[in-house]
């Protein structure tokens, strides 16, 4: 997220959702390894999803989206030997779009969960944990999901956090506030219509980066999980994706795309279909 001034200035990355930002990549020469073939179908490309309001991991630049993910997404695109388009969605449709064959994969930060993979497959390549930010001069400190309890967190619509905290709020009395997009949730946070924000680790430790000292990260990281790339079950897509991370892993693109974003704390050695610990 871009601060642009006083507490309650937030800039949203994208005018507006319903402008579609696309990036595309062409292949560079042409995949030799039968595992990295993918199925005659998807051979003219690859349509990549992504919620671009989730930086360090995937948002618009200068009118491009960029990220982590998107900078992953790319790579994968060149080893297969396919060209990628990356597509602006919000987060909570991409899942569903997957599954009606509107996008090939989903590219957002997915964690990979035993729940999501009755619905599609991951393709696990990153680590991460979930973590709390609030306003910097709150007196106020969180550490795990039983300090919520009487308290108003902000989360985005379809996270794992929401759904993290939407549980510990069946244990006691929380409030879940839920947005659309990041943007939404740290302004709920911004201008104290809730106590704490809540997300992925490395994305909330970014935002506490970029709030010119308005936000503090609370507490430590908990629930590492695997994040995945997201396919449509029985696509043909996940066993050459998973060549793919390997194959960027081995090239020496995945250790300098994390290190270029700061997140290599979240690396991992040994990516794997349908990884979840939960």
């Amino acid at each position: 997220m871009r601060i642009a001034g006083g507490l309650k200035t937030w800039r949203p990355v994208i005018a507006a959702f319903g402008t579609v930002a696309l990036v595309t990549t062409t292949a560079v020469g042409t995949a030799h390894a039968s595992a990295l073939q993918v199925p005659a179908k998807y051979s003219s490309g690859l349509t990549m999803a992504l919620d671009t309001t989730y930086p360090p991991d995937e948002f618009i630049q200068s009118g491009k989206i960029v990220g982590f993910d998107a900078d992953l997404g790319l790579a994968l695109g060149k080893v297969l030997g396919v060209k990628v388009t990356l597509e602006t969605a919000t987060f909570d449709t991409i899942i569903p779009g997957i599954e009606d064959g509107k996008f090939d994969v989903g590219n957002s930060s997915f964690t990979d969960t035993k729940a999501r993979e009755k619905v599609v497959d991951f393709v696990d390549y990153f680590k991460a944990g979930e973590g709390f930010y609030e306003r910097a001069n709150s007196a106020k400190t969180f550490n795990g999901l039983k300090s919520l309890c009487g308290h108003t967190v902000s989360v985005e619509t379809g996270t794992t956090e929401q759904s993290d905290a939407i549980s510990q709020a069946k244990r006691c009395h929380v409030t879940v506030l839920s947005y659309e997009d990041q943007n939404q949730a740290n302004l709920a946070v911004s201008d104290g219509r809730a106590d704490l924000g809540f997300g992925d680790s490395q994305v909330v430790a970014y935002i506490v980066h970029l709030s010119n000292g308005q936000f503090k990260l609370t507490g430590t990281p908990f629930e590492t999980a695997p994040y995945g790339f997201a396919v449509a079950k029985n696509s043909g897509l996940a066993k050459p994706l998973l060549a793919a991370v390997k194959a960027v892993m081995a090239n020496g693109q995945y250790k300098k795309i994390l290190d270029k974003w700061g997140v290599q704390q979240g690396a991992i050695s040994k990516p794997q279909i349908n990884g979840a610990t939960s």
